[in-house]
């Protein structure tokens, strides 16, 4: 039987984002982008804090001290823990006023690989940005560039751009950090959704989040469906990995602003668990 998601957080999130699991608190922390807000909470419990940014966040890594670093408006990075943010990386990136940053991912050496939207006058971009602060254009032209994930061999690094509807894989080089060669995996259409946030799990599958699509989906390496589970909203965003053993799944959902279309629980933070592993997600070293 299809597995049923649960809901374990009533939100409505406009756009809910970037679940990231921290195993140091125990806790799944996720966005909503534009209206600035960070949700933490652990499972078990009944409650679950609501921090106001001030800004909207496009994503999130976990540092290698525990706190996070938060890719905001305008290029800015800061790192942020328990309601205070602690250190600017970047104050601005300037080709990127009037934007801001989307999805972003750790790599092994503390790397961080962020996206950019696209605006009306300019194509998205993805970033590397590198522990001494050096930030590279590695993919120009992008539509939204989106979620990302590794192989679990770690030669591939995958990346999905939600307007142009593709999820692709790229050779990754662990130690220059160079992504190359890329391959267009899965185009989906019609009510199939666009390719949004995404993860990898410890067999090397890929989950596959589906704005529009009203499923989560996971595939084999190269792309092909292995298993399809529906969600009674529209806009599934992203999907993370975590808990004790690293088999919870959560999901979350935007109802930009229209729960009616998108679905009464739209916005809200999902759970699975199908005793299928993933893995801890990689630190970053801003």
């Amino acid at each position: 039987m299809t597995p049923e998601p649960a809901v374990l957080v009533r939100q409505s999130c406009h756009t809910g984002e970037g679940p990231l699991w921290h195993p140091d608190e125990q806790c799944i922390y996720w966005l909503d982008i534009p209206n600035g807000l960070l949700f933490r909470h652990q499972l078990g419990r009944v409650e679950t804090a609501t921090f106001e940014l001030g800004t909207p966040v496009g994503g999130m890594t976990l540092q290698q001290d525990g706190c996070l670093a938060l890719f905001m408006a305008e290029g800015a990075v800061k790192t942020w823990r328990h309601g205070h943010f602690l250190r600017t990386v970047l104050e601005e990136v300037q080709e990127e006023r009037g934007n801001r940053f989307n999805d972003v991912i750790a790599d092994p050496e503390g790397r961080v690989f962020c996206g950019v939207m696209s605006t009306e006058d300019r194509a998205g971009r993805l970033y590397r940005l590198d522990p001494d602060g050096t930030l590279t254009v590695v993919v120009e032209n992008t539509g939204t560039a989106n979620g990302m994930g590794f192989s679990p061999d770690l030669t591939r690094m995958y990346f999905c751009d939600s307007r142009q509807r593709t999820l692709s894989v790229f050779d990754y080089d662990r130690e220059t950090g160079a992504i190359t060669n890329r391959r267009v995996l899965v185009r989906p259409t019609g009510d199939e959704g666009k390719p949004d946030g995404m993860t990898v799990d410890a067999e090397g599958r890929l989950w596959s989040a589906r704005w529009d699509g009203a499923r989560l989906v996971r595939l084999d390496s190269e792309g092909g469906e292995l298993l399809r589970i529906g969600f009674p909203v529209r806009n599934v965003s992203c999907v993370a990995f975590g808990g004790p053993e690293y088999t919870d799944m959560f999901v979350t959902t935007a109802s930009t602003g229209d729960p009616e279309t998108n679905g009464e629980l739209s916005g809200s933070l999902f759970h699975l668990n199908l005793g299928i592993h993933g893995t801890a997600e990689f630190r970053s070293a801003l």
